[in-house]
């Protein structure tokens, strides 16, 4: 049975400025997540809401191109939504968002091998619903889930609301990551390690934190790994996170024997750690979401075995 993956979650247009210079380019976390597992050959359907416009044409072609399966009933009569990423000298982004999130329920969810959701879709409202219904069924069809919820507090609830409602998703997750962004405001000032121990307690097989410059911390069963950041120039930080979430899941799910969602050893979540962070480093040394492709990622790993 040929091994799937079914991403639910906003693909957006992001207007890149950098000083006078303004480039546009297809993005949204889980837009993004669909396009990095493509890239790593899984077959990958992303199931998103995006406008009957030039914009959402733009998406469809750019995720296209990577292999990725769009769902017809992605498409809407709503605006595409946009975000506007600000460079900073040191590579680093902030964003505006003009976002809405109103997809039609799935009826079709295939048999996919894991079901992936995180970022605002799992937050707005009335879309959340949808993709709660989604990561649901999936999971009842024996489906996988991976869980990033990319926080952005700008345009989510208080933050007790969206701790509970992040807390419900992590609970039916068999992988969730955060970025110590997300874990200081979920848990502000609760140390990254406790935060692991709570992911774990509550379900997760595969926990990670990721901590930029500094690396990620991984947890599985009682296992903790620390996993060292890749040297490499940095061009921006566009797409860092999704490479490190898409990786993790080829690497965990699709890379060799199977998983079946539960706790693994040091070792081999020492190496999925290892894996995600390489190809981190590589979308990091280019400008925007370009993620790495398979033959490089595997070129990158063996040069760094080497």
């Amino acid at each position: 049975m040929t091994r799937s993956a079914l991403v639910i979650g906003e693909a957006l247009l992001d207007e890149v400025v950098d000083g006078d210079r303004v480039s546009r380019h297809p993005g949204g976390s889980p837009a993004n997540v669909a396009l990095g597992l493509a890239r790593l050959g899984v077959d990958t359907r992303l199931h998103t809401a995006i406008g009957d416009d030039a914009d959402g044409e733009m998406i469809e072609r750019h995720l296209g191109a990577a292999g990725v399966s769009v769902t017809a009933s992605s498409v809407t009569d709503a605006p595409t939504s946009n975000a506007v990423a600000i460079r900073a000298q040191d590579g680093s982004v902030s964003y505006r968002f003009t976002v809405a999130w109103e997809p039609v329920r799935l009826d079709d969810l295939g048999s996919p091998t894991l079901v992936h959701a995180g970022s605002l879709g799992a937050f707005l409202r009335p879309g959340s619903e949808v993709t709660r219904d989604t990561i649901g069924r999936g999971r009842r069809l024996g489906a996988l889930i991976s869980f990033d919820p990319n926080i952005r507090p700008s345009l989510l609830a208080e933050r007790e609301e969206t701790r509970a409602s992040f807390e419900e998703l992590a609970s039916s997750s068999h992988l969730t990551k955060l970025s110590d962004e997300d874990a200081d405001h979920l848990y502000p000032g609760v140390p990254l390690e406790d935060v692991l121990d709570r992911l774990v307690d509550a379900g997760a097989g595969v926990a990670a934190v990721t901590r930029g410059s500094e690396g990620a911390l991984l947890a599985s069963g009682d296992e903790r790994v620390s996993v060292l950041s890749v040297r490499t120039p940095v061009a921006d930080t566009v797409g860092a996170g999704d490479s490190f979430m898409a990786a993790l899941i080829w690497a965990l799910a699709f890379d060799g024997a199977a998983w079946a969602g539960g706790p693994i050893p040091a070792a081999r979540l020492q190496t999925i750690g290892d894996t995600a962070a390489r190809a981190a480093a590589i979308t990091v040394s280019r400008s925007g979401a370009d993620l790495p492709h398979i033959g490089e990622l595997r070129a990158g790993l063996s040069s760094a075995s080497g």
